[in-house]
């Protein structure tokens, strides 16, 4: 089963009225309620399996972004150096040096010298760390795929177009925020 009921779908289907006092959404139709609230339950999971994926990797959530930005970067070819971390997660220089710092130390990453900027480093995602990650995610991913798989193509459209639109949507909020 893709969806678990919560609290408020137990409302609706029993109290309708009551529903609507609790809904996250007051006023919306019912079934509005329910698809932002599967939505926010599973960015909630999401983040508990980030978090738990950390724990058993022994490095903080933000440690493991970088490590999975690192190896996407590599996997494209793409070379990343401290400045694009730190645009990549928000950070400042300082902190993405000591995470740097930490990291290197763990074994996790690697620093070389840039080859055209005296003053920058490249920084790169050690095998090892790339076995881990496997290791560690391997078996959600193949989960994940496997409940991917199980939709028709029409319902995946449908998923993918939803999501695409509330990515736009999120992403449109930061940016607002940022710049007022």
């Amino acid at each position: 089963m893709l969806y678990r009921p919560s609290v408020y779908d137990f409302l609706v289907q029993n109290d309708p009225a009551q529903a609507n006092q609790f809904s996250p959404l007051p006023g919306q139709p019912p079934h509005v309620a329910q698809l932002i609230a599967t939505l926010l339950e599973y960015r909630s999971a999401e983040e508990a399996m980030r978090r738990r994926t950390g724990d058993s990797m022994k490095m903080g959530v933000t440690d493991l972004q970088a490590l999975r930005f690192l190896l996407k970067a590599q996997g494209a070819g793409r070379p990343v150096t401290g400045r694009d971390l730190a645009d990549h997660l928000g950070m400042t220089s300082a902190s993405v040096t000591a995470m740097l710092d930490r990291l290197t130390k763990s074994g996790h990453v690697l620093r070389t010298p840039h080859p055209t900027n005296r003053r920058s480093n490249l920084v790169t995602a050690t095998p090892g760390s790339d076995d881990e990650v496997r290791h560690t995610l391997g078996e959600m991913h193949k989960r994940m795929m496997a409940t991917a798989r199980a939709l028709s193509a029409a319902d995946a459209a449908l998923v993918r177009d939803f999501l695409d639109k509330m990515t736009v949507v999120v992403d449109g909020i930061d940016r607002s925020a940022a710049n007022s």
